[in-house]
């Protein structure tokens, strides 16, 4: 009983103890505060992350974190400064717009290197241009339009009402509630996207994508994962080489593919079109039939309940009109099965 009493409280001890050290690691080494009419933030740095946080207040704060990029973080601030002498550090005004910029003058010697991460507190109506090459991008309660790069970290937005054109090399993204044309592209990492609306195109060559609430046209692409969401209100083209496709409550045409998996597709109302293929699996879909459709249909085998239909059926291929004729629907799985409201 004491010697669990006794690892207790040496569990208890180092929480506390590494509970401090995040906290000092979070007291901004150098704060500025600017008045005005600020309308955009210009930010760019090579190790560290950038956060901007958008609200009612009409001006803005700006605070910078230093860290060791070797995962040294318990720097004192004597030799902080000293390896800040090999930095150009701004944090400045330049007529409506916030400028904060790190660059290092050399790379001599990568262990003496900063991560320098920009975290600012602005009005809400502003339009950004943020570069990192080490970190992450979190947007936050902005309108205006939002344009950033990060080539080692990801990207987390949440209510923002604007165009949006963001990439990553190396990591997610989290898009939450936000509005207007939205281009999210990265390399590396899976996609997220919920509750939002616009004209969106959602690319990643290394992850999984998943959809929520969306309403809009959508252009979900992977190389490397599956598509999957519910709560599709608009045209969508969804597909991968790397996994199935899945949706639900799909209103509108939907254009959707994969080399390597299924696709499972249930549909509420119909858009202009339906095509879903595959290579490597089957094709399950659920959709009204009442109305007028043109079919197109093949597979190992194809189960479809017919009614008011005329033209050709076979085991594995059908092609003729439902109810006189209509909206193309193409459904094809070349090693699977395809099955409408089965």
């Amino acid at each position: 009983m004491k010697r669990t009493q006794f690892l207790l409280t040496l569990v208890s001890v180092a929480t506390l103890a590494l509970t401090s050290q995040a906290q000092d690691r979070d007291t901004p080494y150098q704060t500025k505060t600017f008045s005005g009419n600020i309308k955009a933030v210009r930010a760019e740095t090579s190790g560290g992350s950038l956060t901007i946080e958008g609200g009612t207040d009409m001006n803005a704060k700006v605070e910078m974190f230093v860290r060791s990029n070797n995962g040294n973080n318990n720097l004192d601030k004597a030799e902080i400064e000293e390896r800040l002498k090999d930095y150009d550090i701004t944090i400045a005004m330049d007529n409506n717009t916030i400028v904060a910029t790190s660059k290092r003058k050399n790379n001599d010697d990568w262990k003496r290197g900063l991560s320098i991460s920009f975290k600012f507190y602005t009005p809400r109506n502003v339009a950004t241009d943020l570069r990192t090459s080490g970190g992450s991008i979190r947007l936050t309660s902005l309108s205006g339009v939002q344009k950033f790069r990060t080539s080692g970290g990801s990207l987390n937005l949440t209510d923002i009402e604007g165009d949006i054109d963001g990439q990553t090399s190396g990591g997610s993204i989290h898009m939450d509630r936000c509005h207007k044309d939205i281009d999210l592209q990265t390399s590396g990492g899976s996609i997220e996207a919920r509750e939002s609306s616009g004209k969106m195109r959602l690319h990643t060559s290394g992850g999984s994508i998943r959809l929520t609430e969306l309403k809009g046209d959508i252009d979900a692409q992977t190389s490397g994962g599956s598509v999957s969401g519910d709560g599709v209100d608009g045209d969508i083209k969804a597909s991968t080489s790397g996994g199935s496709v899945r949706l639900a409550n799909v209103s509108g045409s939907i254009d959707a593919s994969t080399s390597a998996g299924g696709v499972d597709v249930s549909i509420t109302k119909l858009g202009s079109y339906v095509r879903l293929t595959t290579s490597a699996g089957s094709v399950r879909v659920k959709m009204p039939l009442d109305k007028g459709i043109t079919l197109n249909l093949s597979g190992n085998n194809i189960k479809i309940p017919l009614h008011n239909f005329s033209g050709d059926t076979e085991k594995d291929r059908i092609k003729g009109t439902l109810n006189g004729g209509g909206i193309p629907v193409t459904l094809a799985a070349s090693s699977g099965s395809v099955y409408v409201n089965q």
